[in-house]
């Protein structure tokens, strides 16, 4: 299912781009905008995942370097049959965690340092729990791209706004013109954040019965939240690769408007959700 929703997510986004070229640029910007598309929608399933942990300021490390990490790391992708993912570590004071990738065979789990501060062993196997099922329900990919994307056509829309016009066709409107660059990076947010939502539910439920105990990730998501609401978002977080973090980096910026343009479901919500679940199974 989720990889069809990545061929859906890479159609779409190349439909939205190809109406920007076209609307502004006539025929010419249209034929231009598809064949950025295509070959955005390449380089996107190939190498998004080392670019977002190169824009996050990620390093990977081996298991000397932190044993404790690397282990728990490798323990979790046993129980739940899945290959060795790359473990990165994030230098940055404020607990956070994302899982990228194309597949479970290319897969990358990267924390910060913060949350190896701030957390338990138990909520840290919650928190990574939750990435590996990210990565066994092959959200990865569909959130990777949907990051990539979302950036790339908001970039393409400032461009056009500021340097395009129709060379070709006379009857391009210029309201519409207008209107696309300006309603194309929401509308690509708005497709982030419609796959971001309901995996994030998912993935917790999964987490919760991987870790062994939901409690463990609903413990870490309430420590993590205090953290984001209360401090600085990290140095090297993107508003485009927001929905990738187990908990919106932005949080405690604007906090009325991220509500309401939130690539994650309410904390809160996530927490009685998984409270519940630790019911049902019976743990404390």
């Amino acid at each position: 299912m989720n990889n069809i929703k990545t061929v859906m997510l890479m159609v779409l986004m190349a439909v939205i781009m190809m109406l920007i070229g076209g609307l502004v640029g006539g025929r010419t910007g249209l034929t231009v905008m598809l064949f950025f598309a295509l070959a955005m929608n390449a380089f996107s399933y190939w190498c998004s995942d080392s670019l977002v942990l190169k824009w996050s300021g990620a390093q990977e490390i081996t298991r000397d370097q932190a044993p404790q990490l690397y282990g728990l790391i490798e323990s979790l992708a046993q129980r739940d049959n899945l290959p060795m993912p790359k473990v990165c570590i994030i230098d940055a004071d404020e607990p956070n965690a994302f899982a990228t990738g194309r597949s479970p065979e290319h897969a990358a789990v990267a924390v910060t340092t913060g949350i190896m501060r701030v957390l338990d062993y138990n909520e840290l196997a919650g928190v990574l729990s939750h990435e590996l099922s990210h990565v066994k329900n092959r959200d990865i990919l569909t959130s990777t791209i949907a990051s990539m994307m979302a950036t790339v056509i908001s970039y393409a829309a400032q461009f056009f706004m500021f340097f395009g016009g129709s060379s070709d066709d006379d009857d391009v409107n210029p309201i519409a013109a207008v209107a696309m660059m300006l309603l194309a990076p929401l509308a690509a947010s708005i497709i982030q954040m419609a796959i971001s939502r309901s995996r994030e539910y998912e993935a917790d439920k999964d987490g919760g019965a991987l870790c062994g105990n939901p409690n463990y990730l609903a413990d870490a998501l309430e420590k993590i939240e205090y953290y984001v609401t209360h401090s600085a978002p990290l140095p090297e977080a993107r508003p485009a690769t927001a929905n990738m973090y187990i908990v919106n980096p932005f949080e405690g910026t604007g906090k009325a408007l991220m509500k309401l343009f939130s690539t994650h479901p309410d904390t809160a919500d996530r927490i009685a959700r998984l409270r519940e679940q630790a019911r049902e199974m019976r743990v404390r």
